[in-house]
């Protein structure tokens, strides 16, 4: 899938394939492994903050159990509001993580096999039912847990702000511009993200702050 991706990339967006060639092959990984559960907690605890935050609140709260690598929605939902707060989630995280817990356990949000069987527009449709959960925190479960390939999340900064580099463009793309810009790389959406956040990381490891296109 890889090698195609990146043949149709290169062969419909020739900035874009100027890009792929100065960051090379594509090292997309997926965590097949988590369940949609585990995956959107991480997403939910991650939401506003930056990773090192994130990691560290995260550990806390798995450390309230620690017979488990994991806890079960069952673990969150009986754990009183004080100790989820304690280990350094907010008010509406923590709210936000009973309501995925409860939805969980009702059967809301699918098992990792029911979501193998759905298209990414009904799991979207499906999952932001869930509070604090909106389209950006699916697609990253459909990007990172669940592989799908023609994904493109275009509210994210960190592609918004690859692609304006990339493009050589002084003012980010809104949402709805990259989502129309992004129709030609249909059916690889995912893997020019992928492509827009390492071109993000060049900009910060060379010192870019305008907005200058990859020669």
């Amino acid at each position: 899938m890889t090698k195609d991706a990146l043949e149709h990339l290169t062969s419909v967006d020739k900035t874009l394939a100027r890009l792929i060639r100065k960051v090379g092959p594509c090292r997309l990984k997926t965590r097949a492994r988590r369940s949609p559960f585990e995956a959107l907690v991480q997403s939910v605890t991650y939401q506003q903050l930056n990773g090192t935050a994130a990691a560290t609140i995260l550990g806390r709260v798995k450390a309230l159990y620690p017979h488990r690598r994991f806890p079960t929605p069952e673990d969150l939902l009986g754990t009183p509001d004080e100790r989820l707060r304690a280990a350094g989630l907010s008010r509406a995280k923590t709210a936000a993580l009973k309501d995925l817990a409860a939805k969980t356990i009702a059967g809301v949000v699918p098992t990792s096999r029911a979501l193998s069987h759905m298209d990414d527009e009904e799991i979207v449709e499906r999952l932001t039912t869930v509070r604090g959960v909106g389209p950006w925190t699916v697609e990253m479960l459909l990007i990172f847990t669940l592989g799908r390939p023609d994904v493109l999340p275009a509210s994210d900064y960190g592609v918004r702000k690859g692609f304006a580099l990339a493009y050589g463009r002084k003012e980010l793309p809104t949402p709805k511009e990259l989502s129309t810009f992004g129709q030609r790389w249909k059916p690889h959406r995912t893997t020019a993200a992928w492509y827009f956040w390492r071109a993000l990381e060049l900009g910060k490891a060379n010192g870019t702050s305008d907005n200058t296109a990859w020669g």
